[in-house]
């Protein structure tokens, strides 16, 4: 994954830290030199008789500028990219570093900045542990919405086996109503699962559903509901309100908002627009897998102050993870 924005960053620092031109003061020594032989990089000429040495302003805006680009042209929200550049400027500015060590002292300096940039994910397992220890007799709900086509349905089965797997008892609600075949894609996933479906026909109110599904897991002693919803776009308003209403009437214990992973910026917006609606707790991101960019996620986390939760990483049910910054950093080879 990321292998994109991975190559980018690591010929990046590699050139930083061979490439740049000799200061003032060094082109007069080297002069009659430059004649005979093509002029040595900076850090090697710098460095020929000292130990350490400082990068200035002047050296870093133009390996910032393209540091930049390179990040926007991997998905990475303009004003995040503007952030790294603004700390990567005060950690490096007029510090010594060592010559041998310049390259990892930059991938390092890279590393502590994009590891704050990233929004703390919380654990699922440990809330629901929580509300299951203290209120027994109340399931946890979880309310899953998004923008059409994300794989949704698919990756609440997956939390569904994943929660599962962790020793929890599952039912799924199938408060999508509108788009054809939906119940019946749920009802596959329960069977494969062997978790009840609560669902009604089509055109039905999606938050009686929720609700029922709430009712019935309450009288059973199941320990989750997961609510599934129909795909909508984030501008639409009326399908807006619809998930604002599914969120009142059932009062999950956390609402996340599923979108691709390769869908680039676009998803800040529309994260933006269901956070706004109904205040989503954390982001699920599917197809990560396939990202060979990266910068959704380092983006769509900060710009909304909402953690990512989950990555989708293929289409079978134990192809999700619980998301990881330690390991984002090193498939980013920091």
């Amino acid at each position: 994954m990321f292998k994109f924005l991975k190559e980018k960053i690591t010929n990046w620092t590699k050139k930083i830290s061979k490439e740049k031109e000799p200061e003032k003061e060094e082109k007069k020594k080297v002069v009659i030199k430059q004649k005979e032989e093509k002029e040595p990089g900076f850090f090697k000429k710098i460095t020929e008789k000292v130990g350490k040495i400082k990068v200035s302003e002047k050296e870093f805006e133009a390996y910032g500028e393209e540091l930049k680009m390179l990040l926007l042209e991997n998905n990475v929200a303009f004003e995040i990219a503007d952030k790294i550049i603004e700390s990567l400027k005060e950690e490096i500015i007029g510090k010594e570093f060592l010559k041998k060590e310049i390259e990892f002292e930059i991938k390092e300096c890279l590393k502590r900045i994009i590891e704050n940039i990233l929004v703390e994910p919380f654990n699922i397992v440990e809330k629901i542990k929580e509300k299951n220890s203290d209120q027994p007799k109340e399931p946890y709900v979880i309310l899953f919405a998004g923008i059409n086509g994300t794989g949704k349905t698919t990756t609440i089965a997956k939390i569904a086996n994943y929660l599962k797997n962790s020793g929890f008892s599952c039912v799924l609600a199938a408060a999508d109503t509108f788009r054809a075949a939906s119940i019946e894609q749920i009802k596959k996933h329960g069977e494969r699962l062997k978790m009840q479906v609560i669902a009604q026909q089509y055109g039905a109110d999606p938050a009686a559903v929720g609700f029922d599904a709430i009712q019935y897991a309450r009288k059973n002693f199941v320990n989750v509901v997961l609510i599934d919803t129909a795909g909508r776009m984030h501008t639409s308003k009326n399908l807006i309100k619809e998930i604002e209403k599914i969120s009142r009437v059932c009062k999950p214990d956390l609402k996340f908002f599923i979108g691709e992973a390769i869908t680039g910026n676009d998803i800040v917006e529309q994260v933006k627009s269901f956070d706004w609606a109904i205040n989503i707790d954390g982001i699920i991101l599917t197809k990560a897998d396939v990202d060979e960019r990266g910068g959704t996620i380092l983006s769509v986390g900060h710009v909304t102050k909402k953690p990512i939760i989950f990555l989708g990483t293929g289409q079978e049910y134990d192809k999700i993870e619980p998301f990881n910054k330690n390991k984002f950093l090193k498939e980013l080879g920091l």
